[in-house]
């Protein structure tokens, strides 16, 4: 196995003190399960047309999911280390995603299987309430991040993300931040001038 800052068994404890209390057969089940994987700086971690099989634990490093349409790049997700990354659609369908997940810095993840995850949660109570609280997490982002481009200005938006997540901002290529917020690079450069000013 990859030399990894984190065991398997370290990963498991966290996911089970984040979403679910574990018995120590649980604990053993959920850590025989994850599969380490390291990517260098802009790696795809996942491809379009690819079929996304796995839930993704960041141990260490950036991600970001994006697609592209008219052949631009855009930005959906960014995810820092202790965070949960997939391709939902993808993964409950089985169907080839048209999104990508790609590392921005060197990144360690633990991909969850969903398969050997699923017949886990059919065993073990507290990893079928791990799995559910997963999912309410991802839906609860995705919701969140829709109803922000639907509701927030430009100037609002920033500086939400700037508050809820400072580090991201800091590490993440404005580029992409722009992307992610729903504006143009200009627009985001104006928006940080002005908060700038403000504080």
């Amino acid at each position: 196995m990859a030399n990894l800052s984190l065991t398997p068994r370290d990963v498991a404890r966290e996911l089970a003190r984040r979403y679910s209390t574990m018995t120590h057969d649980e604990l053993d089940i959920l850590e025989n399960i994850l599969i380490p994987r390291k990517y260098g700086k802009n790696e795809l971690i996942l491809r379009e047309g690819e079929i996304c099989e796995n839930i993704y634990w960041i141990v260490k490093g950036l991600v970001r999911q994006f697609y592209y349409k008219n052949k631009k790049e855009l930005t959906e997700y960014i995810a820092p280390e202790n965070s949960i990354v997939m391709c939902i659609e993808s993964l409950f369908k089985e169907e080839p995603t048209r999104l990508q997940i790609q590392a921005l810095e060197p990144t360690v993840i633990y991909c969850i299987p969903k398969r050997d995850l699923e017949s886990a949660a059919i065993k073990c109570v507290n990893i079928q309430m791990l799995y559910r609280k997963i999912l309410e997490e991802s839906l609860i982002i995705s919701q969140r991040h829709a109803d922000m481009l639907r509701f927030e200005t430009a100037q609002d938006r920033y500086q939400k993300l700037v508050k809820r997540a400072p580090q991201l901002v800091l590490r993440t290529p404005l580029v992409h931040i722009a992307s992610y917020l729903q504006m143009t690079p200009e627009t985001l450069s104006r928006v940080r001038t002005a908060t700038l000013m403000n504080t």
